[in-house]
């Protein structure tokens, strides 16, 4: 059994997870604490024993220069006694992992967050080539009354729930084409309270290209920080690289 702790802020996609551990296999397992500091939150994770840790965030992580960054990750690493990162450092790892040296950026808070985050990929060696901040999806997904209307009477339930994630699949693509650009060899949505683990492949299928998400790009650099490679195609293109252990 391969566990893996994850840190988090806010609720960071908490429904994300389980669907991730799920088609991950069986002998890996995903833990996930919401905290506001990270260092309270891990003692939990080591007390799990769990062999990496990642901090899932999106403003809070990005310091004003990778070295600080680097150096409060190795603070981490040593309270919990084991490698970590954080998903900023992850999102740069991951679109290196398939060769998205371009990528355009895509996220649901300020214009100002979204061009710190886009500064700190330059800074890891990619090239920013569309972003933009308080995205078409910021108030629509994740809300189930996204669109403020009431379902007809005598819906089923099961009807309910196919319209919501249609809405909500809707809303992550609208978002992810707000800032496409021809030249991107990927679109990267790194807030991390987007729940998008039921909807990479639609989301690829529909740009054309790889889609690269907080809680996604989080499972894989903690994957990769416990020398596990794990072929899920069904989380897009990220788990499709080789060398791969088959589950």
């Amino acid at each position: 059994m391969t566990a893996l702790g994850f840190l988090s802020p806010g609720p960071s996609a908490a429904d994300d997870y389980p669907r991730i551990e799920q088609l991950l296999g069986s002998d890996i397992r995903l833990d996930l604490v919401r905290t506001d500091r990270p260092a309270e939150g891990v003692e939990q994770l080591r007390l799990a024993g769990v062999e990496a840790v990642v901090w899932v965030c999106a403003d809070e992580g990005v310091a004003p220069d990778p070295d600080t960054a680097r150096n409060r990750l190795r603070d981490l690493a040593t309270t919990a006694g084991t490698p970590a990162s954080s998903t900023p450092f992850a999102f740069v790892r991951a679109a290196r992992e398939i060769d998205a040296t371009t990528v355009a950026v895509s996220a649901s808070g300020t214009p100002q967050e979204t061009a710190r985050f886009a500064e700190f990929l330059r800074a890891g060696g990619l090239e920013v080539v569309g972003d933009t901040g308080a995205g078409p999806a910021e108030a629509t997904v994740g809300d189930e009354t996204a669109d403020g209307g009431e379902t007809a009477e005598g819906d089923e339930e099961a009807g309910r729930g196919e319209e919501t994630g249609g809405d909500e699949e809707a809303a992550l693509l609208a978002l992810a084409r707000a800032a496409d650009d021809p030249r991107a060899r990927a679109v990267l949505l790194p807030d991390p309270d987007l729940s998008t683990a039921a909807h990479l492949p639609a989301l690829e299928a529909a740009l054309g290209k790889p889609v690269l998400t907080a809680s996604q790009v989080a499972v894989w650099e903690a994957l990769r920080l416990t020398d596990r490679r794990v072929h899920a195609p069904e989380l897009g293109a990220l788990f499709t690289r080789e060398p791969i252990v088959q589950v």
